[in-house]
């Protein structure tokens, strides 16, 4: 594929990250199987970490960080006994290793309260996170004091399997931003014993299931038809976006292709939400905000992000 014509309008890409690669990896091997130099994703995984990469290609990538702000679903699974630098498997160990084995179930939920619902969590020490043009892991390598700089985050469900040789799987579903490993070094602490991330899989990215993506070889293998295939490639216009759909017809579709404002009625939406904008046949054409107008329930509606 060495045209722009499929994928002018935008598609996503639902791939399978191995361990090892970064995000930023997979998203080069993309870009050099499809000749597509416009691919970004919506949210990094670690290198030890699998499971579902959202890339944005084409149009797609305008809305990138819309994707990046979906909760997210994860597997994985806590080694307790051991605390480590980067607070998962490929860090280096902090102080000795403890005694886990005295552990019970019931500690581990009373532990785990703290991470169920909103809280500030810091981000760690080894992450990409920026504070003045620096990266945390280039001050935390140097040897430097990292700031805390917490920030809420929300944690809607968290379960744990069964606790076996000091391995505690679990399941978490978190808004965007949540550090996973950060909540495996917190609950280790509290329990008294340390503990880091073990293993890592990314199961959803908010409506966007791992068990319909394909893995990065086998993505790379396909031809150029069978690439934009679903379920593992979702055009742009059939994405759910959270917003309410407009409907337009072909005059005000012509003025929303040129950045113009357009009128619309019974609009379910308050001043600055976003709205979807369709043309005559279906094909989604912008996003917009609403500016109502009065109190009759007649809005303005302003295209931000114009696709065609």
């Amino acid at each position: 594929m060495t045209g722009p014509d499929p994928l002018r309008k935008g598609f996503l890409f639902l791939l399978d990250k191995p361990e090892k690669l970064t995000s930023h990896d997979v998203v080069e091997r993309v870009r050099a199987a499809t000749g597509v130099s416009r691919i970004g994703h919506s949210g990094t995984l670690d290198p030890m970490a699998t499971g579902l990469l959202l890339l944005c290609a084409g149009g797609a990538a305008r809305l990138q960080s819309f994707f990046t702000l979906m909760d997210k679903s994860y597997e994985g699974a806590i080694r307790l006994g051991r605390a480590t630098t980067t607070y998962d498997r490929e860090g280096e160990r902090v102080g000795e290793d403890r005694d886990a084995s005295a552990v019970t179930r019931e500690a581990i939920e009373r532990a785990a309260e703290a991470f169920r619902g909103e809280f500030l969590q810091a981000p760690p020490p080894y992450s990409a996170k920026k504070v003045g043009g620096r990266k945390f892991y280039e001050m935390a390598r140097a040897g430097e004091s990292v700031p805390s700089l917490p920030k809420k985050v929300r944690v809607s469900d968290l379960d744990f399997g069964p606790l076996e040789a000091g391995r505690l799987s679990f399941s978490i579903a978190c808004s965007s931003g949540t550090y996973i490993r950060s909540i495996a070094s917190d609950l280790g602490e509290k329990l008294g014993c340390g503990a880091h991330l073990e293993a890592l899989r990314r199961t959803r990215i908010g409506v966007f299931s791992a068990s319909d993506a394909v893995s990065l070889e086998a993505f790379e293998s396909m031809g150029p038809q069978e690439r934009l295939a679903a379920p593992h490639a979702v055009p742009l216009a059939r994405v759910p976006f959270p917003f309410p759909r407009v409907q337009l017809a072909s005059l005000e579709a012509w003025k929303i292709r040129r950045g113009q404002a357009v009128p619309a009625r019974g609009i379910p939406a308050r001043e600055g939400d976003w709205v979807t904008l369709v043309g005559p046949t279906n094909d989604m054409l912008a996003l917009g905000q609403v500016n109502p107008i009065g109190d009759r329930g007649v809005a303005l509606i302003k295209p931000r992000i114009v696709l065609e």
